[in-house]
């Protein structure tokens, strides 16, 4: 008989998003709650009666009341799943911490909280789980040490549960906190070791993977968003391994040259080609090269106020896009006197780049541009 099982992890529920305004970030932190919905959703559809959550629950140690038991009730109405839960290093368990607020409190009857290094075994489905919950933030010692000696009835499934870094996998140094030998399955009997950890879902071995997080949490996450569904024939054979979708948000990244109204133009046509919803999609742009005032200013109407309103954030990097003032720009400012004396300095400085003073001289030439347009549009 086969057992098919969902491996997520780092859901980081109450996490904070600093670089977005607050109704952006509360509805970022609402993603990742209706995620597990879709974990649940996707654990029925699969047949796949435990969904194993490989550390990182809870982002942070000191959550309130409703954060703590924001993922409990979503996962309490698929009470036909068993979910797997276990503290990691953002949620270590320490006495008095938030796993011992939650159990006072009681849990869900479908939630099974791993808070000791020992197997748990599931007789009805033929298998043990062996987590490896972290009591503190780092640890020196690979905490799925144990699992080699740890006896299970024989011709039960063993499914390891672990979180924290594989050798030749964010480090080569075996003295790394939380360090995770990949070869635990062959020396522990494992069928799979569900890791968490790494937000992007990566493959280590046959039997070894990372689901990354369910709902992708920042820019440089590749493969985030998902989940694993994890079908397993027997304790000795290779499981087949299968991502599943379950992110909201998309994070992309855009590094585009622009020296050009065309190709201000033609970067809003990019950045509305990104999605058919863009309002789903958190994006990093980064420009760079040299375009005139004007130009510059039609990059702000364009991309500035009139994209970034289509996505659910644009963030754009434009400290390597230089001003090129034309004749036209500083005459468009004044053609005499002491403010077209003062633009010619600033263009001046702002060309040198090895005046200390560039970036500042390019931002002042800019702002005296926009004013000065903004002046004449007045008196029109």
């Amino acid at each position: 008989m086969s057992l098919n099982i969902i491996h997520t992890s780092d859901w980081q529920i109450g996490k904070v998003f600093r670089f977005v305004d607050d109704g952006t970030m509360g509805l970022l932190q609402e993603a990742r709650l209706s995620a597990i919905t879709r974990l649940g959703e996707l654990a029925l559809e699969h047949g796949a009666p435990h969904v194993v959550v490989a550390g990182d629950i809870y982002d942070m140690e000191a959550l309130s009341p409703r954060s703590l038991n924001q993922p409990l009730e979503r996962i309490r109405k698929f009470e036909n799943v068993k979910w797997h839960l276990m503290p990691g290093n953002h949620d270590p368990h320490r006495p008095h911490g938030l796993w011992d607020q939650l159990m006072r409190r009681g849990v869900p009857d479908n939630v099974i909280v791993h808070f000791s290094a020992e197997p748990r075994i599931f007789e009805s489905d033929g298998f043990a789980v062996l987590p490896a919950p972290l009591q503190y933030r780092r640890t020196l010692q690979d905490p799925t040490s144990y699992m080699d000696k740890a006896a299970t009835p024989d011709g039960v499934i063993r499914i390891g549960l672990a979180h924290g870094t594989v050798s030749g996998f964010g480090s080569e140094d075996k003295d790394v906190p939380n360090y995770i030998n990949p070869g635990r399955p062959k020396s522990a009997g494992l069928a799979y070791l569900a890791l968490g950890d790494w937000h992007g879902q990566k493959k280590i071995n046959d039997k070894v993977w990372y689901s990354g997080t369910h709902e992708t949490d920042a820019f440089d996450v590749e493969g985030g968003g998902q989940a694993l569904l994890v079908e397993i024939q027997s304790a000795e054979s290779a499981p087949v391994v299968a991502p599943l979708k379950t992110g909201y948000y998309q994070w992309m990244t855009y590094r585009e040259q622009i020296n050009s109204y065309e190709d201000v133009d033609a970067l809003a046509a990019t950045l509305r080609g990104s999605g058919n919803d863009l309002s789903q999609i958190l994006v990093r742009l980064f420009v760079e090269g040299a375009v005139s005032l004007q130009d510059r200013q039609y990059f702000e109407e364009q991309i500035i106020d009139q994209v970034s309103a289509a996505f659910g954030y644009l963030r754009v990097d434009d400290t390597r896009l230089f001003p090129s003032p034309s004749e036209e720009d500083l005459d468009q400012i004044d053609r005499g006197g002491f403010v077209r004396t003062a633009a010619d300095v600033l263009r001046q400085k702002a060309e040198n780049m090895s005046d200390p003073g560039q970036e500042i001289a390019a931002l002042a030439l800019q702002r005296l541009y926009v004013e000065h347009m903004k002046l004449q549009t007045r008196s029109q």
